[in-house]
Order: C-alpha cells, then sequence, then structure tokens
C-alpha cells in the first residue's frame, strides 16, 4: 500500500457550491462510488482506501438536490460486488448498480443482482488495454451476451485510445451500451471528437457526461467545454450525467462546481431534464 497514491480528504456536503440551475425532480446522478471499512479490495488496488461512504455520499446528494442515483463497481474492489448489493439493499429503489463480472459469474447471480437493481455491466478495458483490438471486441461480445437476457447494457470504462480504436465495431453494435467519461480522450484529437459524435446520433450509443476533470487532466475544467455542449447538441436524448463522487483520488473537488458544468453545457431546461430524468428512466428505472 506505501507505493500507491493517498486519497484526500472528502470535502464536506456544507461547502459546496450550489447549483445555478434548478434540478428537475428525480434527477440523477448516474455515476457514483462508495467506500466502507470491511469490504475485501482488489489485490492491486491503484489508491490507498478512499474517504467517501454512504453517509458522506448522501449529505452530498441532499445539499444539491440529487433525489435518484446509480452506484458503479469501482476498480478498488474488482469483481468483488458485496458492498454495492449492500448498498443497494440499504438505499432501495431510488438506487440503481453497474457490477463487474468474470466468467464464473453465473446466470443465477446475474439475476439476483438484477433483482437488487443492477442495471449494466462494467467493462474496465483500463484493465486490458494492452489485448489486441480483436481479443477486446471478443470480450465485449461475450459481456453483451450476459447482459442482453436481462435487458442490461453495457459500460465503457476506457482509455479513449482505446475507444478510438473500436469505433468501427461499436458503430456497428446492436447492443446497448455507454461510454464513460465524455470518451475519456485526454489528448487533443480533433477527429476523434468528430467520430464519437457521429457514433452517438446512431441509436445504441449513449455517452457520460462525468470525469471532465479526468478529461482536462492539468487544464482548466473550461477547456472540455466545446466537447460538452456539442455532445449535448447532437443528441442530449443519448446522454446521462455522472458526478463520479468521491472523485479520486481528490475529494477536495467540489461537485457542486462539476454538477455546474452541465448548465453551461445543456442551458436548455429540456436538455437537462433528457439528460438527468428521461435518459436515467429508460437505463436504469424501467
Amino acid at each position: 500500500m506505501a507505493d500507491i497514491p493517498d486519497c484526500a480528504p472528502m470535502r464536506p456536503a456544507d461547502t459546496l457550491t450550489r447549483p445555478a440551475f434548478a434540478l428537475p425532480a428525480r434527477a440523477c446522478d448516474a455515476h457514483f462510488h462508495v467506500f466502507e471499512p470491511g469490504y475485501p479490495h482488489a489485490a492491486d488496488p491503484l489508491y490507498a482506501f478512499p474517504d467517501g461512504t454512504v453517509k458522506q455520499y448522501l449529505a452530498m446528494t441532499e445539499a444539491l438536490g440529487i433525489e435518484r442515483m446509480v452506484l458503479v463497481q469501482p476498480t478498488y474492489y474488482g469483481n468483488d460486488n458485496g458492498l454495492l448489493r449492500d448498498v443497494l439493499k440499504r438505499l432501495g429503489p431510488r438506487c440503481r448498480g453497474v457490477v463487474r463480472i468474470d466468467e464464473n459469474t453465473s446466470d443465477a447471480e446475474l439475476d439476483d443482482y438484477h433483482a437488487l437493481g443492477v442495471r449494466a455491466i462494467r467493462l474496465d478495458l483500463f484493465a486490458r488495454a494492452s489485448w489486441p483490438t480483436a481479443d477486446i471486441i471478443g470480450y465485449v461480445r461475450q459481456l453483451a451476451a450476459r447482459a442482453k437476457p436481462r435487458g442490461w447494457h453495457l459500460q465503457f470504462y476506457t482509455p479513449g485510445t482505446i475507444v478510438r480504436d473500436l469505433l468501427p465495431f461499436l458503430a456497428d453494435l446492436e447492443d446497448t451500451f455507454v461510454i464513460d467519461h465524455m470518451g475519456y480522450m485526454t489528448e487533443v484529437d480533433p477527429g476523434f471528437e468528430r467520430r464519437l459524435l457521429d457514433l452517438l446520433r446512431q441509436g445504441s450509443c449513449w455517452v457520460k457526461l462525468s470525469g471532465a476533470y479526468r478529461v482536462a487532466k492539468s487544464r482548466p475544467l473550461s477547456s472540455v467545454s466545446p466537447l460538452g455542449r456539442a455532445l449535448v447538441a447532437a443528441r442530449p436524448d443519448r446522454l446521462i450525467w455522472g458526478s463520479d463522487w468521491p472523485h479520486l483520488t481528490d475529494g477536495q473537488r467540489d461537485t457542486g462546481e462539476i454538477l455546474n458544468l452541465l448548465g453551461d453545457w445543456a442551458p436548455d431546461e429540456a436538455d437537462r431534464r433528457a439528460i438527468l430524468v428521461d435518459g436515467p428512466d429508460r437505463l436504469f428505472f424501467t
């Protein structure tokens, strides 16, 4: 644990910037993680145990007016979804889940996840970045076959360079899928952005407006605004928003500031409702 980065303490909810726009009823944070003591972590975690409990998360959502949420299994816990199970039981129907699975996960276990509120499988392609593209495509097809019978979708946690390599395959993929963190392209690549917008316009692709600071890296958050606005202009009905709380590894980030980026990218109230309410309804709450 000495060789992995620590996580900054969580910013108190009462210090968050308040939303600059009125959140619609049933607004949903479609991407958050939580961490509680007593649950086994992956063999080689990428960061030390973070500050980010369920109680802290709910204080944030209450402060900002977020009523619904989607818990995404983090890399810290690998494929052990035990904490996710317990959180879904605790939070009830206002919360849905995205699990990580392996080839040994049984159909009975997937059915149990579904009953608890799971609606998607997370594909960690960072962990498979060295794989040939053909092997990655085979992996995607394998998990799509597990998701489809339950009406689930796939979520791609993927470096932008791999998204770029997969674009021809994804353009023909009929299974519903979500690309996390706006495509996660951290290098300037206008051609990639154009092709991502083209992909978004076809029926199976969704994009998650999350992780703007991941895309920006050392640049200001405003540097991501052209992409955010372009995504909203292309297909607001194929977008969802996620806080990426607790903002690993910097828990001091202002979630209210992150939410207010959406107000800049989607100044139209109907577009914000599509992103915060209607999209989550279709992917998670029906």
